[in-house]
């Protein structure tokens, strides 16, 4: 039984009938949306259907939109969660008019809250080095720990990509991993030599064995949370002065390759982002490195 089935067998809409079903049924097996984003559908639709109090949705239009968005504003949400809401609704009613349930989309008009683009955090070149010595023993958990790190700078694949990384996913021959990542789209990833042979002396000092590739200490498959501690576990043995999280591993690889020389279309690829604009942001990380650049080379600064 599919997801977004799953989700309604509880709530108050368990008819498949329901639009709000049969929308997120449309995004689950036409549009390969995520479960997360799926449930965060279903959480606004919900909460959009109560404020509706019984209207019916071809009775909806842009002035009850109006109201809707004054409605979530009082909350004082997030502009981000305020944004999502609103692309939520927009996607609603383009499939309703697309299925002939209502005539026009009144959501065309609704005008998104700019958003700040929030500068990742990240590590330096020797701060990534040092959390990856880190781990000192030759222990199966600490050699665990290690290929985790390794695999999330070597590669930039999502935390949660990494916990679904089974052992048949990594070719330690060819140097490429095989990741599920967002929309539950499959892509193929380049993994460094030491990060291959972290995993390997992993897995041949773990004591349980299992399709899943990292495990935690009951032999189950390690959680995203799971990783958030282990880092934390090991900022605080070095020196490393900031908050971590375990995407910050992510953003240190986009802005070490960016300073390196990659371009902005390869570290696209590699990091498994549908738009340009979205890898884009880690440019403004590299605008020091290029400052020193222009000083040391311009005949005039």
């Amino acid at each position: 039984m599919i997801f977004c089935v799953h989700v309604y067998m509880c709530t108050c809409v368990p008819d498949m009938s329901h639009p709000i079903v049969k929308f997120l049924t449309y995004l689950e097996i036409e549009r390969n949306y995520s479960d997360h984003t799926i449930l965060n559908y279903k959480i606004d639709l919900d909460e959009f259907f109560d404020f509706l109090n019984g209207l019916s949705l071809k009775d909806v239009d842009y002035p009850v939109l109006r109201r809707y968005v004054a409605h979530i504003r009082q909350r004082n949400l997030r502009p981000r969660s305020v944004a999502r809401k609103l692309s939520c609704l927009r996607s609603f009613f383009k499939y309703l008019q697309r299925e002939g349930i209502v005539d026009k989309n009144p959501a065309t008009l609704l005008m998104t809250p700019k958003l700040d683009r929030k500068l990742p955090n990240f590590l330096s070149e020797g701060e990534a080095e040092a959390l990856m010595e880190s781990p000192k023993h030759d222990k199966a958990l600490e050699l665990r720990d290690r290929a985790i790190f390794e695999t999330l700078y070597s590669t930039g694949i999502r935390v949660s990509e990494l916990v679904g990384l089974n052992e048949n996913s990594v070719d330690m021959i060819g140097n490429v991993i095989r990741v599920m990542g967002k929309g539950k789209k499959e892509r193929i990833v380049p993994i460094g030599d030491k990060a291959i042979e972290a995993i390997r002396e992993y897995c041949e000092k773990r004591l349980k064995k299992s399709q899943a590739l990292f495990l935690n200490k009951g032999g189950q498959r390690l959680t995203t949370r799971s990783i958030g501690n282990i880092i934390n576990k090991y900022i605080q043995r070095t020196s490393i002065h900031k908050k971590i999280s375990p995407h910050a591993l992510r953003h240190s690889f986009a802005t070490h390759l960016l300073n390196r020389g990659a371009d902005l279309r390869s570290v696209q690829e590699l990091l498994g982002h549908q738009n340009l604009s979205t890898t884009q942001i880690y440019t403004h990380l590299t605008t020091e490195k290029l400052r020193n650049v222009y000083n040391q080379a311009h005949p005039r600064a």
